[in-house]
């Protein structure tokens, strides 16, 4: 996996190993003298490398993987970027700017994507549409993409606006950490 994925690597799946990293910079964000800082600042500036996240964006060039994660692990790297990118420190610009090349590939990817989808994913569970749209439109808005913001608001309403009388009673499912019916709400909220 190290080969394929040089940057997000070690966890039982990708969009996991995001979300560490993620985890990881917002706990230095909010806790600046942690214990560990020097050493978490050494495992993101050796993963988050202009090179690894390179290597990262290239997978997505082949044709069976345009759908790689699709929505959730998609989510997951803009809400990092996201993160990064609302962090003044010399070393979260310098990951900042090194993952936006991966970045701006999910989000190619999530633009082509859009127009296609002609329902949503209403599981509980990480493919879930309403989900990964809140984390896109989060980032859009906080990265000033009108285009990406414009296309999300688009499908959101072509496949939630007329949702009405959810049937909540079938929540949770066994296997839900997400309640499909908050999801969506909070995604049309927005």
């Amino acid at each position: 996996p190290h080969k394929m994925h040089p940057a997000f690597y070690g966890c039982l799946d990708w969009h996991s190993s995001v979300h560490g990293h993620w985890m990881l910079v917002k706990l230095l964000k909010d806790f600046p003298s942690l214990t560990d800082a020097k050493k978490i600042r050494e495992v993101l500036s050796q993963n988050i490398s202009a090179e690894n996240i390179l290597k990262e964006a290239k997978y997505f060039d082949a044709t069976f993987s345009k759908s790689f994660e699709r929505t959730y692990g998609w989510a997951w790297i803009l809400k990092l970027q996201q993160e990064l990118d609302s962090w003044i420190d010399e070393d979260g610009i310098k990951w900042r700017n090194a993952l936006q090349p991966l970045s701006d590939t999910i989000i190619n990817i999530w633009m082509r994507f859009l127009p296609k989808q002609t329902y949503p994913n209403r599981t509980g569970i990480h493919p879930n549409t309403a989900f990964g749209l809140v984390f896109a439109l989060d980032y859009a808005r906080s990265a000033g993409n009108k285009k990406f913001e414009e296309a999300i608001i688009q499908s959101a309403k072509k496949i939630f606006l007329k949702d009405k009388n959810a049937p909540t009673v079938w929540e949770p499912d066994g296997t839900d950490f997400l309640s499909p019916s908050l999801e969506e709400a909070d995604l049309m909220r927005r």
